[in-house]
C-alpha cells in the first residue's frame, strides 16, 4: 500500500484542529484507563493522599452524575471545541424554536462510530447551541459504565453528560420550570456497528423506551439526523450474520459496549489510522411532536407515538438530504 504523507507546510490553524481531534479520539478511547491507572499509581508513592482525598469525596459525590452533572462552562466553551468543530466542520441547524418553559427529549440519530457530532453539539459550545435555542440546556446520555472510572467522570460531567439510566433521566427531564434537553443516541452502541459511509441504517424499529420515557414525564419528542455522521470512518466490512458481526454482539453482551473495527487517516498521513476524515457534519433538529402526559401508557399508545416519531424523523431526512449530498434514492432503514 502506497502511504500518502501530509505535506510539510500545512497551516498552523489545521495542525491545530488535528490536534483538538486526536486529544478527542484518545479521551474517548483511552482517557478512562489512564485516570483509572493514575488513581491507583498515585496509592504507591508519596502522593497517596490524592488518591485517598479523591476516593472519599468519590464516595460523597456518588449521585452527582444521575442528578444531572456538574457542567463546567468554562470547559464548554474551551477553544479546543472550536478547532474540532472547524476540523469537519460541525454544524448544528435548527428547524423549529424550543420553549424554554418545557423539558424536551431529542433522538439522536445516527450512533456513528464515535458520535462526533452528538458530543460536539450538545456537550460543548462550539457549534453555538446556546444562541440557537436560548433558555435550553442540554444533557447528553452516555453509557453508565463510563461514570465508574475515577477523574473522568468528573471530566464527563464537565460538558452535560448523565448516565443512560431511567433515575437520571428523569430528574433531567422532571425540572419544573423546564429549560432541559434530553439528548439520546437511540441506535447506541450497537448502531455503531452499521456506521460506515453511504450507510442509512438506523436502529430504531424496536426502540421504544425513549418514547416511554417521554410520555410518562410529558416531555415533547425531538428528531435529529447528524448528516455526514457515518461518513467520517471506514469499518471492517462485518454484515448481519456474519462471522465478525456475531463475535461484536457477544463481546457487546459481556462488557456493554461495541467493538466497530474501524480506520480512517492518520495524523502525518492520510493512508490509514484512526483519526477520521474531514467530512462536513450537520446536525439538523426537527420540529418537537407533542405528547400526552400519561405515567403508565399501554404499548398501544407507545406504538402509536413511535410510529409518529419515524414518521417525522423520516420526513426531516428527505426534506434536508439534497442539501448534504445523500442521493435521491437513498432512504432511512429502520432495523
Amino acid at each position: 500500500m502506497k502511504i500518502e504523507f501530509a505535506p510539510r507546510s500545512v497551516p498552523l490553524q489545521r495542525r491545530l484542529q488535528t490536534a483538538s481531534v486526536a486529544q478527542w479520539i484518545f479521551s474517548f478511547l483511552g482517557l478512562a484507563q489512564c485516570c483509572t491507572a493514575a488513581f491507583i499509581g498515585l496509592l504507591f508513592t508519596r502522593f497517596w493522599l490524592v488518591s485517598a482525598l479523591y476516593a472519599a469525596w468519590w464516595f460523597i459525590d456518588r449521585e452527582k452524575p444521575g442528578k444531572g452533572g456538574r457542567r463546567i462552562h468554562v470547559l464548554r466553551n474551551c477553544v479546543v471545541w472550536r478547532y474540532m468543530r472547524d476540523y469537519f466542520p460541525i454544524t448544528l441547524m435548527k428547524t423549529a424554536e424550543l420553549d424554554p418553559r418545557q423539558n424536551y427529549v431529542v433522538g439522536f440519530h445516527p450512533h456513528g462510530v464515535l458520535a462526533a457530532g452528538a458530543f460536539l453539539n450538545f456537550c460543548t459550545e462550539a457549534s453555538g447551541f446556546s444562541k440557537l435555542f436560548p433558555g435550553i440546556t442540554p444533557h447528553l446520555m452516555m453509557l453508565s459504565l463510563w461514570f465508574r472510572f475515577p477523574f473522568f467522570r468528573d471530566y464527563l460531567m464537565s460538558g452535560g453528560l448523565v448516565p443512560s439510566d431511567k433515575e437520571s433521566a428523569s430528574y433531567v427531564l422532571q425540572k419544573p420550570e423546564g429549560g432541559n434537553l434530553l439528548a439520546i443516541i437511540v441506535g447506541g452502541a450497537q448502531e455503531a456497528l452499521d456506521a460506515r459511509p453511504g450507510s442509512f441504517t438506523l436502529l430504531l424499529k424496536n426502540r421504544k423506551g425513549f418514547v416511554r420515557l417521554a410520555i410518562q414525564n410529558g416531555t415533547p419528542l425531538v428528531p435529529a439526523f447528524s448528516f455526514g455522521e457515518n461518513d467520517l470512518f471506514d469499518q471492517v466490512k462485518n454484515p448481519r450474520g456474519s462471522y465478525l458481526r456475531r463475535i461484536q454482539h457477544f463481546l457487546q453482551k459481556i462488557m456493554g459496549i461495541s467493538l466497530p473495527l474501524f480506520h480512517a487517516r492518520g495524523i502525518f498521513q492520510y493512508s490509514f489510522g484512526l483519526m477520521p476524515y474531514r467530512r462536513p457534519i450537520c446536525t439538523v433538529v426537527g420540529k418537537p411532536i407533542p405528547v400526552q402526559k400519561k405515567y403508565k401508557p399501554s404499548d398501544e399508545e407507545v406504538d402509536q407515538v413511535h410510529e409518529k416519531y419515524l414518521k417525522e424523523l423520516s420526513d426531516l431526512f428527505e426534506k434536508h438530504k439534497a442539501k448534504y449530498n445523500v442521493p435521491e434514492d437513498c432512504h432511512l432503514e429502520f432495523v
